[in-house]
């Protein structure tokens, strides 16, 4: 994948179809540390151990329609790549997080890429779904819930293209007023 957001529409996509009502995307940007962080927690159907054990396995998949699964694995490999980790957390019946730690500076970490599409896609292709997205570094940050869209739209669908077009400009403007680098 050549950029972040991939990642993370990749992981979106995999809660969406754990069943999750609720997804919350955090990225937090902190160059004195040289740390960049993307967690993805939701509340979706989780894994037992043993799916837990061997997610990160490129040859496995819970997926009927092909054999491996990259999204994961490769996850893990640009994160080790900048001298980060992937933390994954899951209870049966009760969601998943997965955290992923990037060397902030390091030449080999994907560029963010599109979070503002990203995050306009999820919310259009899942319009009953809640997503939380939170951007955080050191000049500020910014949050954004399809919760407080739905209560001032009044009913207006969340999924209209005017609408999202609305939302990845306002998430595009809030994360200029944050970008630290």
């Amino acid at each position: 994948m050549k950029d972040l957001a991939s990642h993370i529409m990749d992981i979106a996509q995999n809660s969406v179809r754990a069943k999750a009502s609720e997804i919350e995307i955090v990225i937090d940007e902190n160059l004195a540390e040289d740390r960049l962080s993307i967690t993805i927690r939701d509340n979706g159907c989780g894994m037992d151990e043993e799916t837990l054990k061997r997610v990160r396995d490129p040859f496995f998949t819970s997926r009927t329609v092909r054999k491996v699964g990259l999204g994961i694995p490769l996850l893990q490999q640009n994160a080790e790549r900048t001298g980060g980790k992937v933390n994954i957390t899951s209870e049966k019946g009760e969601g998943t997080v997965i955290e992923a730690i990037f060397g902030y500076t390091h030449l080999d970490r994907p560029p963010l890429g599109d979070v503002a599409g990203t995050i306009g896609l999820l919310v259009m292709a899942n319009p009953e779904t809640v997503f939380r997205y939170s951007h955080s570094s050191p000049k500020g940050e910014f949050h954004f819930d399809t919760e407080e869209v739905k209560a001032i739209l009044e009913g207006l669908p969340i999924n209209t293209p005017e609408i999202i077009r609305g939302i990845e400009e306002m998430i595009r403007e809030n994360e200029k007023e944050i970008k630290e680098i």
